[in-house]
């Protein structure tokens, strides 16, 4: 069964250049106010489609806000069969405040 891995967010670069999903699970002004470059935003109207277009095989990196909602959604994509499932630690306000050139 695979377990939920915290990413430290040195490594997400290495991810998204591995061809990792990055969903963002914040509200949708959040995400069009900022956003980690190459992140899709995800939430119940969309699920739906990720899941049944994605490529399991790939890795998912879930962010929210402070890494603490992304661990519970995290857990969906273990369920559906996804192998390689993180939560981005500290989540994106973190994230973006060590690397603001990743954040749009």
């Amino acid at each position: 069964m695979t377990k939920l891995q915290i990413l430290n967010p040195t490594l997400l670069q290495d991810k998204i250049d591995a061809g990792a999903y990055v969903l963002d699970i914040r509200d949708a002004n959040s995400y069009n106010d900022s956003h980690i470059t190459g992140s899709q935003r995800i939430d119940n109207s969309n699920i739906a489609a990720f899941l049944s277009e994605a490529d399991k095989d790939k890795a998912v990196v879930v962010c929210c806000y402070k890494g603490f909602s992304s661990m519970q959604a995290a857990e969906v994509f273990i369920n559906q069969g996804f192998g390689d499932v993180y939560s981005l630690e500290g989540g994106f306000n973190s994230f973006c405040t060590t690397h603001p050139q990743m954040c749009a």
